[in-house]
């Protein structure tokens, strides 16, 4: 397919200027003047902005095995709807997770065909996988994630120091990246009886627990010369020991998430058990710092991770914070929630761009195809209106179940439509067009 579209805002590595974007068989082969001749028809969006469809890659779509929590149908079109044209899978919480190639395997099967979006894997690390790592990496995944502490499902057990470490043997030689929830179990304390308060939530996850799994990715990060991911930091100070070793020439980055960016936990109702994850939401003041962090470069992705579970779960009645299922519902989200809070806090549309998706394609290896409005990439584009507000309403969300502590929440920034490899999968108000994904690797070398 031949096109093009263009905007009085087109987001590109440059800076924000107008320009016409021109693909062809679904690659960008320019970007022109917005003035630019073209014997095609050129799709006009005016005034809104044109920019790299995001890439998300810290989804949790539970299938095969718990579609009823989210599945790829819904999981992909939700993220179509939110500007999103490429996600990464994680490996758990499906049923098998992804700990093997057979399991791969079928987890690809049950997704071909079902996604409006492209999407790709990653794969676990458990104890006792060691040997399968290698044949995953050749599989074609994008990387490999571990728990050091209790993931919630039993199939997905964290690892121990030293299944890291023979699990980093050969990561590290296969230049592999590790990505890690990092909480300390030994400083996690445990739960009894009920707690409708978050502050109780949080007493039993405190800061220091991330920060100390942290120190001791960051040695092994050095002695192994491996590539290794914090996901969901939660603390500032967590983002700047991760800056501080990086700096030093170890091989560490991080992440951070919409609701810790957004939310803080002086003002979560008690009850309100949507706003449960883990690690939790922390104090106004840590999510000031998550956002000077941003500033300061210390960490540059922000992901959603996405991780729904039906009502039934959460306990939003009982209202109980030990006893729900955590995880936030967030992927059809992320640009508008990312943008509001940068927009009040002087960030430009370059910086959102940025964390959301050129630096989630780059963690990953996709910086060639993906993020990027550059010559030769995929078209994958985002047009939407920053200006414009709305309410975040149970109606229009894509997401399986709707419970998210986003609800009710005024927002800017409306996407108006999504476009994959220059086809649209997606624009407001109109039908859903085919399903349009497909199931991407990473590039053997």
């Amino acid at each position: 397919m031949i096109g093009a579209v263009r905007s009085r805002r087109v987001v590109t590595p440059d800076g924000v200027r107008p320009g016409t974007i021109l693909f062809d068989r679904g690659i960008i082969s320019a970007i022109a003047p917005w003035d630019h001749p073209t014997p095609d028809p050129i799709e006009d969006f005016g005034d809104a902005v044109i920019g790299p469809a995001l890439v998300d890659t810290h989804v949790h779509i539970n299938e095969p095995g718990r579609a009823d929590w989210e599945g790829f149908s819904f999981a992909t079109q939700a993220a179509a709807a939110g500007g999103v044209a490429t996600l990464v899978d994680m490996p758990l919480n499906s049923v098998p997770p992804t700990t093997s190639v057979q399991s791969l395997r079928e987890k690809r099967e049950v997704a071909l065909g079902q996604c409006a979006v492209d999407v790709g894997f990653l794969a676990g690390v458990v104890p006792g996988n060691a040997r399968e790592l290698r044949h995953l990496q050749h599989a074609g995944v994008f990387g490999f994630k571990a728990f050091v502490c209790d993931s919630g499902v039993s199939e997905f057990p964290p690892v121990s120091n030293a299944d890291l470490r023979q699990a980093l043997l050969m990561l590290a030689s296969l230049d592999a990246l590790l990505m890690v929830h990092a909480e300390d179990p030994s400083l996690l304390r445990a739960t009894s009886g009920t707690a409708r308060r978050h502050e109780e939530w949080l007493a039993t996850r405190p800061a220091s627990a991330e920060m100390r799994a942290v120190e001791d990715l960051i040695a092994l990060a050095r002695e192994f010369g491996a590539r290794i991911h914090v996901v969901h930091v939660s603390s500032p100070d967590t983002a700047r020991r991760i800056a501080e070793a990086r700096d030093r020439g170890v091989r560490i980055s991080g992440e951070t998430c919409p609701h810790y960016l957004a939310f803080a936990a002086e003002e979560i109702p008690d009850g309100a058990t949507q706003f449960k994850c883990a690690p939790p939401i922390r104090s106004r003041e840590s999510r000031e710092g998550l956002w000077e962090a941003l500033r300061r470069g210390w960490i540059e992705v922000v992901v959603t991770d996405h991780s729904p579970a039906p009502p039934n779960l959460r306990l939003r009645e009982v209202g109980d914070f030990f006893a729900a299922w955590g995880g936030i519902a967030s992927l059809q989200l992320r640009l508008p929630a990312v943008w509001t809070g940068a927009r009040a806090r002087g960030f430009t549309l370059e910086d959102v761009t940025r964390w959301t998706a050129e630096a989630p394609a780059r963690l990953v290896g996709l910086e060639a195809r993906k993020g990027r409005l550059v010559p030769g990439a995929d078209a994958d584009i985002v047009v939407w209106h920053p200006e414009r507000e709305f309410t975040v309403e149970e109606a229009g969300l894509r997401h399986r179940h709707k419970l998210t502590p986003w609800l009710g929440r005024r927002l800017a920034g409306v996407v108006e439509a999504t476009y994959l490899r220059g086809e649209p999968v997606y624009r407001r108000g109109e039908p859903d067009p085919p399903m349009r994904g497909t199931l991407i690797e990473r590039t053997n070398s």
